[in-house]
C-alpha cells in the first residue's frame, strides 16, 4: 500500500494510507480533535472504511477532492463555518457526495435543511462506534 505525508488541520503529520480494495472512503469533520481521533480508530480498526478527519470545515472544503469520498460526516455546530454550510460547499463541488450529520444539535435543524442539501442522514452524539457503523453501511449500500 502507498503511502503520502498528510498535514492535518493541527499542523501535525501523519501517514494516510492510499485506499486499494474495498474499503470506503469518509470524510469527517469535527471541531473537536477527540470526537475526530476517536472515530478515525475506531472505524478504521473495523478494516470497512479510510477515514480522512479534519478540525476545520475550512480546511476541509479548500482540501476537498471531488468524487473521492464515497461519506462525509460532519458535526452542525463548528466555529468558523457551520455543517450546513460546509454542506452546501461541499455539494457545490460534488453534488452526489452523501452527507451524514453526527451532532449534539437538536434534530429539527437537520430536518429544515434535509430537503436542500438531500442529506443521508442524522445521528446524535453520543453515539456508539456500533450505531454509526450500522448507519454508514445502511447509507452507503
Amino acid at each position: 500500500m502507498n503511502k503520502i505525508k498528510a498535514l492535518q488541520d493541527n499542523n501535525e503529520s501523519s501517514s494516510i494510507n492510499i485506499v486499494s480494495g474495498n474499503k470506503k472512503r469518509i470524510l469527517l469533520v469535527d471541531d473537536e480533535p477527540d470526537i475526530t481521533f476517536t472515530y478515525k480508530m475506531a472505524l478504521e480498526s473495523s478494516r470497512l472504511f479510510e477515514v480522512y478527519t479534519f478540525n476545520d470545515p475550512l480546511k476541509a472544503v479548500v482540501n476537498f477532492r471531488v468524487h473521492f469520498y464515497d461519506l462525509v460526516i460532519s458535526d452542525i455546530k463548528m466555529p468558523e463555518m457551520n455543517g450546513f454550510i460546509f454542506c452546501r460547499k461541499l455539494k457545490e463541488m460534488d453534488n452526489n457526495i452523501w452527507i451524514c450529520f453526527l451532532s449534539a444539535s437538536e434534530e429539527e435543524i437537520y430536518h429544515q435543511y434535509n430537503e436542500e442539501l438531500e442529506l443521508a442522514s442524522y445521528l446524535k452524539k453520543p453515539t456508539s462506534i456500533i450505531e454509526l457503523i450500522k448507519q454508514i453501511n445502511s447509507i452507503l449500500q
